[in-house]
């Protein structure tokens, strides 16, 4: 992924929908995102077409994007969590899926960002960008995304 990888093309109203079961469903545009908990992480990983990439990113947590939309699923109960997903879709169709334990602070924690900038360019126009700093391949770095999905697995 080169410098340019990391912006979508730009929309004209980039906003992230979030839906499944939630009990505030909604949009969130990325300057509604700014207003959440900032963190920052500087992240490493390998892109098929362009190598190794490095790169600063800002933005709120997604532990604290689906906090906010108030997820109909019982905090209280570790294994009932365990079930839920969370799928991640950029506005070119690529969808990645997150499991509810990686960012559950109590389980896995990680600091899993929709990044509202990149190397310091703020992505407003293009839209957020799924950030998975412990994942050594870049394909669940999905630039543009549209829509944050919550969810139990049903097999």
């Amino acid at each position: 992924m080169s410098r340019s990888d990391l912006s979508a093309p730009a929309r004209t109203h980039a906003s992230v929908r979030l839906h499944g079961m939630l009990d505030a469903p909604g949009e969130l545009t990325v300057a509604q995102l700014r207003e959440l908990p900032v963190s920052r992480v500087e992240a490493t990983f390998d892109c098929l077409g362009s190598g190794e990439q490095r790169h600063r990113f800002e933005g709120p947590r997604l532990w604290d994007v689906v906090r906010a939309a108030r997820p109909v699923v019982d905090l209280r109960g570790r294994k009932a969590r365990l079930a839920f997903l969370l799928a991640v879709t950029g506005a070119d169709g690529h969808c990645a899926v997150v499991s509810w334990a990686e960012i559950d602070p109590d389980f896995g924690g990680q600091e899993i960002l929709l990044a509202t900038s990149a190397d310091g360019t703020p992505l407003d126009a293009a839209g957020p960008q799924l950030v998975v700093p412990g994942d050594r391949s870049g394909a669940r770095y999905i630039s543009g995304i549209t829509d944050v999905w919550v969810g139990p697995f049903r097999g």
